[in-house]
């Protein structure tokens, strides 16, 4: 088992210095741009591949600077993934699915997720390298639960008003449909490699298309408007 992640500080007379690295005293662009550079580094290298060394190159950082911050490297990459879920769920948030009536924020929201999957595959990869870690470092995560159950929450009320104006269907999980919209829209990423090798007509040199946008939308609005038959 992973040992958990710390964000013990160096003392005041170990704190570097922005002449140290070069760069003008600014932590929270600091950390920003800490948090850019290494989302790609951990996605493209996985956490044991990830090195330090290259995050503070090109950062124009060093390694006391980011250790300074985020404790350690596993701590570095627990804040990543952190962040890759809070930005998705504060764009998610900016769609005011609440205004809209229930089918169309639905599709909204299918479309939001696959738009999102599909131009943020370093997402994706950091989900399948966590997979690979079998979640241990978000098992650690204080802030995941609260940042995914808004997502939950929000869903849950899309659905329920569908429920009572009769366009959706009683009896389903909110989970269950935030998980058949997952499915679909991160399958048409993580396995588009593969995917476009086997059948090459669905090769896609830029983009995944592994899947169709118009047919996920579709699938998932049938999946929570109709009767299954038996």
């Amino acid at each position: 088992m992973n040992q958990l992640v710390h964000s013990a500080k160096l003392k005041p007379t170990e704190v570097p210095t922005a002449r140290e690295s070069g760069r003008t005293n600014d932590p929270a662009r600091t950390m920003a741009e800490i948090l850019a550079v290494a989302t790609h580094e951990f996605a493209d290298k996985g956490l044991t591949g990830a090195r330090i060394d290259e995050i503070a190159a090109a950062t124009r950082t060093s390694k006391r600077m980011i250790y300074y911050y985020f404790g350690s490297k596993d701590g570095l990459y627990l804040a990543v993934l952190e962040e890759a879920y809070r930005r998705m769920r504060t764009i998610e948030a900016d769609l005011h699915l609440d205004d809209l009536e229930p089918v169309l924020a639905m599709r909204t929201l299918v479309e939001f997720t696959y738009d999102h999957h599909r131009d943020n595959e370093d997402f994706i990869r950091l989900v399948m390298n966590e997979n690979i870690q079998r979640g241990d470092y978000l098992r650690q995560s204080k802030n995941i639960q609260s940042l995914n159950s808004i997502a939950i929450q929000s869903l849950q009320a899309v659905y329920a008003r569908g429920v009572a104006q009769g366009v959706f269907r009683p009896g389903l999980d909110p989970v269950d449909i935030h998980s058949a919209i997952s499915a679909f829209t991160f399958f048409n990423v993580s396995n588009r490699h593969t995917f476009g090798l086997i059948f090459q007509d669905r090769a896609s040199p830029d983009k995944a298309n592994t899947l169709k946008r118009e047919h996920v939308v579709d699938l998932i609005l049938r999946f929570v408007s109709h009767q299954i038959s038996a």
